[in-house]
C-alpha cells in the first residue's frame, strides 16, 4: 500500500479528523449531548457531555476534559479545570472511554500539564498518514 499524503488546507486536509472523533462519539454514545468541530491551526473538535463537561480534541496536545466555559462550531472551545486523558495524540478510540474515566478520577496517564506531541505547524510531518488510518476504518 502507498504512502499518501493530504496537502495541507485543503477541504480533505480539514475533515481528516472527523472519521476519528465520530468513532470516540460512538464509542462514548448517550453521554455525548453534541459534537462540532472547531477550526484549524490547530484542528480540534469538541464533545459536549451529559454532566455539563466537554471533551476538546486537538492535533497539538490530544484529548483534555474540562468544564464547558464557551465555544462553538467553527470557535476553539474553552475549558475550566482542565485534565489531559494521556495515551498520546491519538489514542486508539475505544481507549478514550476508559481514559476519560481516568481523567475523572485524577488518575492514570492523565494530568493537568499540557503535552504537546507535535505543532501544527508541521503539517508534512506524517500525522495525516495517522488520521487516513480512521478515515479509512
Amino acid at each position: 500500500m502507498a504512502i499518501r499524503h493530504v496537502e495541507p488546507y485543503t477541504d480533505e486536509w480539514l475533515q481528516q479528523p472527523i472519521s476519528y472523533v465520530q468513532q470516540v462519539v460512538e464509542l462514548l454514545g448517550d453521554e455525548v449531548a453534541d459534537w462540532w468541530e472547531g477550526p484549524c491551526d490547530p484542528r480540534d473538535a469538541t464533545l459536549r457531555l451529559t454532566d455539563g463537561t466537554a471533551l476538546v480534541w486537538d492535533e497539538e496536545s490530544g484529548w483534555r476534559l474540562g468544564t464547558f466555559v464557551s465555544g462553538g462550531r467553527g470557535r476553539h472551545t474553552e475549558l475550566t479545570g482542565v485534565r489531559y486523558l494521556g495515551h498520546g495524540l491519538l489514542p486508539r478510540p475505544e481507549r478514550v472511554p476508559s481514559a476519560l474515566q481516568d481523567a475523572r478520577a485524577g488518575v492514570g496517564a492523565s494530568s493537568a500539564w499540557r503535552p504537546c506531541y507535535r505543532s501544527h505547524r508541521n503539517c508534512r510531518d506524517g500525522f495525516d498518514v495517522a488520521l487516513d488510518f480512521y478515515a479509512l476504518a
